[in-house]
């Protein structure tokens, strides 16, 4: 499969690359022209026979201002409004395997209010929903409950989850679609939720298949009701470890009536063998190992995905579904272990090494699982990467804001200095360090368009009570031959490596890391715009004097007739982030 595809026109240049169910589209141009305003984007879906424009939430101009006009839709045809960014990340409605023909055009305003077409490029990638085909599917979230395409298409509805995780086995999910019939939890869930029901369905169908699993958070109720229907078929281990709400109370999956007490009751008394653990800490592996006729490992589905109402629809999480005998068997082999004996886990060789599964033309996969107690052996891989990344380092690490030492810590904070493109998402700031040494944003966390938010926008559904950023991976060099992936269900510190049943997935590929990457700007971006606003505007929407403002609602047009500077001045500024963003994406 092609990853990317580029072509070059008239000192105009346009780039595809492929994501998981989504396109990142990047442009440049090599001296825009005075009245150069934006792109024009359209798309041709696999089987139909035309272009369908794009459209822009703003536009130059509106006939009642912005205050009415801007809804926070996507209502401006981007040939009337284009696209004022050099690069854009596109979810096909519906999505469907096969190639998406894109086409970028060149807008330019001579005159106030009239637009011409420039220069334009078409390109096509194939958007096949296997990442390396009969091998390896990576999915992701939409992680988009909180956001304007939600309002828009499920009118904030916040009654698609409980209230408290719980209730999750008792509570009746809502028959809640769009206008295209797609469900709620479809869209929320993505591809993540359909490589997790798809996995257990069709183990469920074939009698003569067994499955391994590996919980922690257990609470969707379609999850437990398939892993249920395997009966006799089923081993699993899930979580025990207890904790204590912020009143204090016990809320810990070790109590009788959690979700993991209540699921591991029923799993028993359908026939499963089941164990319960939590390792020196937590057992955090969220884990299905399909074995065949034989017993031997097949299939595996791992990542940072929790099987709960959070972890497939509020948060950002990400799923990979290797078809591989050499992979499947080593997470067989952790499982046995952990299965058998999880509190000796942690001293045996197999957790004190890396381990390699090599298929013949296919990504070498690296694996390392906890805990272990040289926590060393699986971080310095990390730190080491993002030391030695020469071109751009994105990642999303949910918890990064609690790590108080270590490799990984240590290498994230030098990062922020250094003179490559790098940026990233948590899911709570903590003390980091979010400004890069240029001024540029380095680093955001979740926010949601409230109470503080001004009009026009309305108001975003938080997502409830918990976290929203659930990722935990890193993209080093994704547009290298040395790019790296690492994911999976660690958190990257230290004690969790030391404590926690985990695994950590190494991927040295371009075509894996693309989508990784692309995932890492599109969180980042949704997240940079809600930062800005947060800090803005005060708790009546209203712009607070000492704070740097976002943009005006309106697109801008050229200097000759705004008498403003032109949008893309700042892209050109040398050697800073937002230089090496346009440069990066476009090449």
């Amino acid at each position: 499969m092609r990853y990317e595809d580029t072509a070059e026109r008239d000192g105009f240049r346009f780039k595809l690359w492929r994501g998981e169910r989504m396109a990142m589209l990047g442009f440049d141009v090599d001296a825009p022209e005075d009245d150069f305003v934006g792109f024009a984007l359209e798309v041709r879906s696999p089987g139909s026979d035309r272009f369908v424009e794009l459209r822009n939430r703003m536009a130059f101009e509106y006939a009642t201002g912005a205050g009415a006009d801007v809804t926070g839709d996507r209502q401006f045809p981007t040939s009337e409004a284009p696209i004022q960014k050099f690069r854009w990340v596109h979810f096909p409605w519906m999505p469907q395997d096969g190639e998406y023909r894109y086409r970028a055009t060149k807008m330019h305003m001579p005159r106030d209010g009239e637009l011409v077409r420039g220069t334009r490029i078409e390109l096509g990638i194939d958007l096949s929903h296997e990442t390396h085909e009969g091998f390896l599917d990576v999915g992701f979230t939409r992680n988009f409950a909180s956001s304007q395409a939600y309002r828009e298409q499920f009118g904030n509805n916040a009654g698609i989850i409980p209230r408290d995780a719980k209730d999750g086995l008792d509570f009746a999910k809502l028959d809640l679609k769009n206008d295209r019939g797609e469900s709620v939890y479809d869209w929320l869930g993505f591809e993540a939720k359909a490589l997790i029901y798809d996995f257990l369905d069709k183990a469920a169908e074939d009698k003569n298949v067994t499955i391994d699993a590996l919980a922690y958070d257990l609470n969707e109720p379609g999850v437990v009701e398939r892993l249920e229907r395997l009966g006799s078929r089923l081993r699993i281990v899930i979580d025990d470890s207890s904790s204590r709400d912020d009143d204090g109370e016990p809320n810990g999956h070790d109590l009788p009536d959690s979700c993991e007490s209540r699921s591991a009751g029923r799993f028993e008394a359908s026939g499963a063998q089941v164990r319960r653990t939590h390792f020196h800490n937590l057992q955090h592996h969220k884990v299905f190992v399909q074995r065949g006729k034989d017993g031997a490992p097949e299939k595996v589905l791992c990542g940072s995905t929790n099987f709960t109402f959070r972890g497939l629809y509020i948060q950002s999480n990400n799923v990979l579904v290797f078809t591989s005998q050499e992979v499947a068997t080593l997470f067989g082999t952790m499982f046995d272990a952990a299965f058998g004996d999880p509190r000796g886990f942690r001293g045996t060789d197999f957790a004190k090494t890396w381990h390699v599964a090599a298929t013949a033309g296919k990504p070498t996969i690296k694996l390392c699982f906890s805990p272990h107690s040289d926590t060393d052996l699986s971080l310095n891989p990390i730190a080491a990467a993002i030391d030695q990344a020469t071109s751009s380092a994105l990642y999303s690490v949910a918890f990064l804001s609690q790590m108080r030492s270590g490799p990984t810590l240590a290498a994230f904070e030098r990062l922020m200095d250094r003179p490559i493109f790098s940026c990233g998402t948590v899911d709570r700031r903590g003390g980091l360090e979010l400004v890069k040494p240029d001024g540029s944003v380095g680093l955001v966390d979740f926010r949601f368009l409230g109470s503080k938010a001004p009009e026009p926008f309305r108001s975003e559904w938080s997502g409830g009570k918990g976290r929203n950023v659930h990722h935990k991976f890193v993209v080093t060099d994704f547009n290298l031959p040395t790019a790296k992936v690492f994911t999976g269900s660690s958190n990257f510190s230290p004690s969790g490596e030391n404590k926690n049943g985990d695994h950590l997935i190494m991927i040295e590929d371009r075509g894996v890391a693309i989508a990784y990457a692309i995932e890492a700007m599109r969180v980042f971006d949704h997240l940079q715009f809600r930062n800005r606003m947060d800090t803005a505007f005060g708790p009546d929407g209203k712009r607070l004097a000492t704070a740097k403002a976002p943009r005006s609602l309106a697109l801008r047009k050229p200097t000759a007739i705004s008498g403003k500077a032109s949008w893309f001045e700042r892209f050109y500024e040398a050697g800073t982030q937002i230089e090496r963003d346009r440069k990066l994406f476009s090449r």
